[in-house]
């Protein structure tokens, strides 16, 4: 009896989530949703903060989740050592960073996480930019269902690995088109004051000698979905 009641609750969720999707798609997408000229720009550092207060969607298996970008990191190709690309490094899971920008780098972290990163600058650069952290606007019934929360914690997408399990990204979404209808980013006039942004070194690139210490991860100062290092 409790299964069937659930199974009932899920599937009103899942309409409701698939209207919600429509509705959106007929509202926004045309004049909020990034365009490829965002992502072509040369200065990858300037737009991992720009990225601060765009919104990322997803609609996967016809539920639209997605929320507002609060943490950034940015990684510069070819001379940065904490990135794929360096050295002009080529590799099956490397070869989309490539691509002209705007389009998904997902890759797998400790044979559980997806990471998502939105690729850069126009083609053979490899630029990319880490989505760390995000503020969760809509499906967040889906996003704790998928993380298996029973209320709504900072911790629900705070962190890359939780964030692409909330959205639910994973490797079919390499090489995703950033302009199309299963993952993309839009524009909601929202920008976040210099003032506002705090910046540090990145997570986890030890490895990668002085530049680690470059201040390339970037995060709203102040907002409580912004991952916590370890």
């Amino acid at each position: 009896m409790i299964n069937e009641k659930l199974r009932s609750i899920l599937q009103l969720v899942r309409k409701e989530a698939e209207l919600l999707h429509i509705i959106h798609s007929s509202l926004s997408i045309a004049n909020m949703k990034l365009p490829k000229s965002f992502y072509t720009r040369p200065d990858v550092v300037h737009l991992a903060q720009e990225l601060l207060g765009k919104y990322v969607y997803t609609c996967v298996n016809g539920m639209l989740t997605g929320g507002m970008i609060v943490e950034t990191e940015a990684y510069s190709g070819q001379n940065d050592k904490a990135c794929h690309a360096h050295l002009n490094r080529r590799t099956k899971r490397t070869e989309i960073m490539y691509h002209e920008g705007g389009v998904a780098y997902v890759y797998l972290v400790y044979g559980i996480y997806h990471l998502f990163n939105i690729i850069t600058n126009t083609e053979g650069n490899a630029d990319a930019v880490l989505v760390r952290a995000i503020e969760p606007e809509v499906g967040v019934e889906e996003m704790l269902l998928r993380r298996g929360m029973a209320s709504i914690k900072p911790n629900l997408t705070a962190g890359p690995g939780v964030l692409s399990i909330a959205l639910g990204i994973d490797k079919k979404l390499y090489g995703a088109d950033l302009t199309g209808s299963t993952i993309w980013l839009e524009d909601k006039g929202i920008t976040i004051p210099p003032e506002q942004i705090v910046s540090g070194p990145r997570i986890g690139i030890d490895y990668a000698e002085e530049d680690a210490l470059l201040p390339w991860r970037f995060w709203v100062k102040g907002n409580k979905w912004v991952s916590k290092k370890k």
